[in-house]
């Protein structure tokens, strides 16, 4: 999966963490790292797609009592008695290969990300969205948000009128709905610091009125289900909290309604295929990024 970051610049001394853990315990021990990290990211750990390695990168030293209490909180809930592994990460110069790693990404006939580090005038002909490379995650070179990205452009027809991100993450899925439909859209996390970093880019790319953020637990979120229902949702997660929140999607997506599911593999699409089905949602249309799926599906009137 793509990076996730709360950016802090410096230039003390950093260390990478690492937990290799099984796919359903990813969420839990990814918040762990993100409670103490300057970045995240998660990767395939085998070729099965079984076991994913979630890294970190922190200040050595730093939050090292939260680190402990956190790590033994989620051992004794999981059962599962998982290694940290710290490796020294040389901090002159990070910035810059995160710059390096982040050029323009093109995505779809519509869009482009770009970091603020480029300079020259963006491409007038593409949907701009900018974030900061410092601490954007979802950053637009992922097969989830890049799939995400394509569908957006292939339903943008219906004209959905209400509009939800579940998981909005960087904010970057719900800025381009909002730029591509000129729509207001919902943006919904459930990490703190997610909804800060999504509302920071809504203000970088002018979009600070079409995008309200929020804090909240998915579908439990009072806000979310006080719009309901919606035309268009996006949610780019993981593939397991996609098929336990299908039923959900089912009851608060309007008829007609079109979402856009993302954060899964193509070996798992059939599994979550299968959870919305159970629950009267149909297939469109699979895209594929790589080894990861795009699911486009339907709520029928």
């Amino acid at each position: 999966m793509a990076p996730r970051s709360i950016g802090r610049r410096h230039a003390s001394a950093l260390e990478t963490l690492s937990i290799t853990v099984e796919e359903p315990l990813v969420p839990l021990f990814e918040q762990v790292l993100m409670a103490v990290c300057e970045t995240v990211g998660i990767f395939e750990a085998d070729d099965e797609q079984k076991y994913w390695r979630i890294e970190g990168v922190k200040d050595i030293g730093r939050k090292e009592e939260e680190l402990e209490n956190a790590l033994t909180l989620a051992r004794l809930v999981t059962g599962c008695d998982a290694e940290l592994h710290r490796t020294p990460t040389e901090a002159e110069g990070w910035l810059a290969r995160t710059y390096e790693a982040f050029p323009q990404q093109d995505v779809g006939k519509r869009f482009a990300i770009r970091g603020t580090h480029l300079h020259g005038a963006p491409d007038n002909s593409r949907l701009t969205i900018t974030l900061d490379a410092g601490i954007a995650f979802g950053s637009g070179e992922h097969g989830s948000t890049r799939g995400c990205l394509r569908a957006l452009e292939m339903v943008a027809y219906r004209n959905p009128q209400k509009i939800l991100d579940m998981g909005c993450g960087s904010g970057i899925l719900a800025m381009a709905a909002a730029k591509l439909l000129h729509r207001p859209v919902l943006a919904v996390d459930i990490e703190p610091w997610s909804v800060r970093v999504a509302k920071s880019n809504a203000r970088l790319n002018g979009q600070g009125n079409m995008l309200d953020c929020r804090f909240g637990n998915g579908w439990n979120t009072t806000t979310v289900r006080a719009k309901a229902p919606y035309d268009l949702v996006f949610a780019n997660i993981l593939a397991r909290p996609l098929c336990r929140m299908a039923q959900s999607l089912a009851l608060n997506l309007a008829q007609d309604g079109t979402a856009i599911l993302a954060g899964l593999l193509y070996s798992q699409a059939r599994m979550v295929m299968a959870a919305h089905r159970r629950q009267g949602l149909v297939l469109e249309r699979m895209l594929r990024e790589g080894d990861w799926a795009t699911l486009i599906i339907r709520k029928r009137g």
